[in-house]
């Protein structure tokens, strides 16, 4: 037997006899009275709470928290586990050395109908994800790290092509991942605000030293769902759009992740979308011109008047 197996019998003997001697062990295994010694050292070290009482009624012995919470998964948990890493890594889970290695360790310990059973399933679950590279991954891992441990950090950030960088001193809350890009969510003393800024746009940047106290009920997540969701709750400035189309393009449109939060109502050829002004004309003309003419827009005017102009200019431009 190797040393994994030897160090795992005797968490299995613990756990089953409450108490045992490192002689009683030692017989159990077939094993040097030495080796034991050994192994309860290197199982202390990994973190199992085996306990040593000396004395005529001594041994060794597990935490009673340990034997009620066993890392023991059935093959339906331990598929799920193998399943959830294979979105993480196309997610770019920036801790996926970390990740590889957890998952090793949940197929070596598993029996050998287990494993045949999740190879098989593995080869008939795949995760596609257009999302960004692992060149940000050493970022990624130290700004989690910054976040995790509240240090502020200086980064050199570059907002627009068009616009010079700006050195800010930020207050990392958290670390967000939207469609293939992440986004830390930042108290910026520059703007003397919230912001969030886009990971790949950081030219550089470095810890410091300087700590800071994070709002116990701040939500990074609503904070950012918050400046990508238009505004609905002021009822009276709200405009109701009306589309007509096939059933199939009024599917495809109402699942569209903005349009399916601003959705009033629908029918078979018809949604009406309720949005501000200002949202309307800023996203929705971009959202429409990807289903071309398999749409019609009933009303408002406004927004009809926008879709022309805005067809208008990209006809310029390829004439040019």
């Amino acid at each position: 037997m190797s040393k994994a197996d030897h160090m795992l019998s005797i968490i299995w003997l613990l756990k089953t006899r409450n108490k045992m001697t490192a002689k009683q062990l030692a017989e159990a295994l077939e094993i040097n009275i030495r080796s034991v010694y050994r192994y309860i050292d290197s199982l202390c070290s990994s973190g199992v709470p085996i306990v040593a009482e000396s004395g005529h009624n001594g041994g060794y012995s597990i935490l009673k928290q340990f034997k009620e919470s066993p890392l023991i998964f059935h093959l339906d948990e331990q598929k799920a586990l193998i399943h959830a890493a294979a979105f993480a890594r196309e997610g770019g889970y920036p801790f996926g050395a970390a990740l590889n290695s957890a998952i090793e360790k949940l197929k070596k310990y598993t029996t050998y109908n287990q494993l045949q059973e999740i190879n098989q399933h593995l080869t008939a679950f795949e995760v596609i994800v257009p999302g960004e590279s692992s060149k940000n991954e050493c970022a990624l891992q130290r700004i989690e790290i910054a976040a995790a441990e509240k240090k502020s950090m200086i980064i050199n950030y570059q907002k627009d092509e068009q616009l010079q960088p700006t050195i800010r001193q930020i207050d990392p809350y958290g670390l967000i991942t939207w469609k293939g890009k992440w986004y830390i969510i930042a108290y910026c003393h520059l703007r003397h605000e919230m912001r969030s800024f886009r990971v790949d746009r950081i030219l550089s940047f470095k810890e410091t030293n300087i700590t800071f106290i994070r709002p116990v009920r701040f939500s990074a997540r609503e904070f950012f769902l918050s400046n990508i969701y238009p505004d609905l709750s002021v009822k009276e400035e709200l405009i109701v759009i009306h589309i007509k189309g096939s059933k199939r393009i009024i599917d495809e449109l109402c699942e569209h992740w903005f349009i399916s939060y601003a959705l009033l109502e629908r029918t078979c050829q018809d949604a009406f979308i309720t949005l501000t002004e200002k949202s309307m004309l800023t996203y929705m003309p971009h959202i429409l011109l990807n289903f071309g003419r398999g749409l019609e827009i009933v009303e408002p005017n406004i927004l009809k008047e926008k879709m022309i102009n805005m067809a208008a200019e990209i006809l310029a431009h390829y004439q040019k």
